[in-house]
């Protein structure tokens, strides 16, 4: 379909299909649309809201022509967030994923630069010496070794680079900003997603259920992109839908001030650390676990909550998520 009878069905309010969006995502990439088209594009969608079928269709086209990544593993997980929840929280869903790496489930963990916090995951994986990399070989090695990889999305997701100024220039968010989460290059069979409000919240659960995968939505309702132990948070499943508070995990509620991330990399390494090491202040110890019991329940899903919070504590306190994350960095430094 040519682009001007994608805008001017846009221009009807009408929606787009699946294979639409995947053809105008491949076309982005090929250079077939001239910068004013692809602006329109992303403006109408973004007034209008991204529909379910539109949102697959532009993970279709990123994932077909960016790179894969092939595992050598089953059955592992990704806990991610949206980010944009304004809140410059530490890393914890990146500490998360090592806290589940030492409870003996395999991570692969998908993460970037960061867009609206201090340290985004690449960032504060990269401050200790991290090399990124696509090579299969060395990835492989990762996760058999150690039980986690870490996918940088630049290397992966080659589509991104030719809508990056174009979203740069219009200074709000579009559809692309929802794509993070799901253009996970090895397409994990679970997902833990913490996302900001309600209405992704519902956006995901449609995309993950179509995918067919063992997924986990996490929201605070004071508006974290995580289980932020605040307050009140809700948990969508495939399996179930809860609003759960601290006390029903048996923690207690953390002060939003405990959960920042500091002003530079440097601050956001050092927070990060001192929870791999137990030594960090409750409330940054008690989101880690959360949220990570949460993941594990995703990925093996026979445990009960309390039961997959025990495993992450015993993982964190034994020392064994600190020894997979120092094995970690040994072979991919």
């Amino acid at each position: 379909m040519e682009v001007r009878e994608i805008l001017q069905k846009m221009l009807n309010h009408e929606t787009l299909s699946r294979e639409e969006t995947r053809d105008v995502l491949v076309g982005i990439t090929r250079s077939e649309y001239a910068v004013e088209q692809i602006t329109a594009l992303l403006t109408g969608l973004q007034m209008r809201g991204v529909t379910v079928d539109e949102l697959l269709g532009f993970r279709d086209g990123i994932l077909e022509t960016g790179v894969p990544a092939r595992l050598d593993c089953d059955r592992y997980i990704d806990v991610v967030g949206t980010g944009g929840d304004q809140k410059n929280t530490f890393n914890i869903s990146t500490c998360a994923c090592f806290v589940i790496a030492g409870a003996g489930y395999k991570v692969a963990k998908h993460g970037n630069y960061a867009a609206t916090s201090t340290s985004g995951a690449s960032n504060v994986i990269e401050a200790h010496g991290v090399k990124f990399t696509d090579d299969m070989d060395r990835l492989n090695r990762s996760i058999n070794e150690c039980g986690i990889v870490y996918l940088h999305a630049q290397l992966f997701a080659r589509a991104m680079k030719f809508v990056g100024p174009i979203r740069k220039a219009l200074q709000f968010p579009t559809c692309f900003n929802l794509l993070g989460p799901i253009v996970n290059p090895s397409q994990p069979q679970c997902q833990l997603l913490g996302v900001a409000d309600l209405n992704q919240m519902r956006l995901y659960s449609n995309v993950y259920r179509r995918l067919g995968i063992d997924f986990g939505i996490v929201n605070s309702l004071d508006g974290y992109d995580e289980i932020s132990l605040t307050g009140d948070f809700k948990v969508t499943t495939n399996r179930y839908e809860r609003i759960f508070h601290p006390v029903d995990l048996g923690l207690s509620i953390a002060d939003p001030v405990n959960l920042q991330g500091g002003d530079t990399v440097d601050e956001a390494k050092d927070i990060f650390d001192s929870v791999l090491e137990n030594r960090a202040l409750p409330d940054r110890k008690n989101v880690v676990l959360a949220n990570a019991a949460f993941g594990i329940q995703v990925v093996d899903q026979s445990k009960t909550i309390d039961e997959a919070l025990a495993l992450a504590r015993e993982s964190l306190e034994s020392g064994r998520a600190l020894a997979v994350f120092r094995k970690f960095v040994e072979l991919n430094s």
